[in-house]
């Protein structure tokens, strides 16, 4: 029982590693569904910094193209939010594995 705790905990801390890699593994490897649970919400939270990337991307393409006189306020205020998003989902995975280690 120790080690699920551990694996799952892993999945969450991977963020500093191998965001995307160590959970897909866990999920396919690990036989116990509490594991693959946890492995399955670290890699969907470790997926939303990517995808605001992307939306900044498309955001930058945009204001490039002439979206107007809001196209400065746009980029920055998209990579103001993208940054905010994705602290948070780093300083959540922190807490979510130290809550699984604890519990």
């Amino acid at each position: 029982m120790e080690a699920n705790k551990i694996l799952s905990s892993l999945c969450y801390f991977s963020v500093f590693f191998a965001p995307f890699l160590f959970p897909i593994i866990v999920y396919f490897v690990a036989k116990d569904l509490a594991v693959k649970s946890h492995s399955k919400r670290a890699f969907f939270s470790h997926l939303l910094p990517f995808i605001t990337i992307i939306i900044l991307f498309l955001i930058s393409i945009f204001s490039l193209n002439g979206m107007g006189s809001g196209a400065g306020f746009a980029f920055f205020g998209g990579i103001a939010l993208a940054f905010i998003i994705n602290f948070v989902v780093f300083v959540w995975n922190i807490i979510q594995g130290i809550k699984v280690l604890i519990h």
